[in-house]
């Protein structure tokens, strides 16, 4: 039996050059959804402010948790589906994390 290492190697390489670039990405998209989420939440609040509308604050706040417990689980799937080689999660981990 016969060990190719250099197969291996592009392997580990390839998995982690596309878990940074992943890792980037979703950082950065998560930077940018956050901020309009923010910036549409500072508008309602203004509006509220003024009078225009009138809003329940529970039933908002209980709709943000809902919808990041839902990420959280896509996430998880996601994980799931994708290789789980150490070289990605690692190459992840590092995009996410200079993102």
């Amino acid at each position: 039996m016969e060990l190719d290492l250099s197969g291996m190697v592009g392997d580990i390489g390839v998995g982690g050059v596309a878990g940074f670039l992943t890792g980037f990405a979703v950082k950065k998209v998560m930077k940018l959804a956050m901020a309009l989420v923010g910036a549409y939440l500072l508008s309602l609040f203004w509006l509220q402010q003024k009078g225009v509308i009138t809003i329940n604050t529970d039933k908002l706040f209980n709709l943000t948790g809902d919808i990041t417990t839902q990420i959280a689980s896509l996430g998880q799937k996601v994980v799931g589906i994708l290789p789980g080689t150490g070289a990605f999660i690692a190459g992840f981990y590092l995009g996410f994390s200079k993102g």
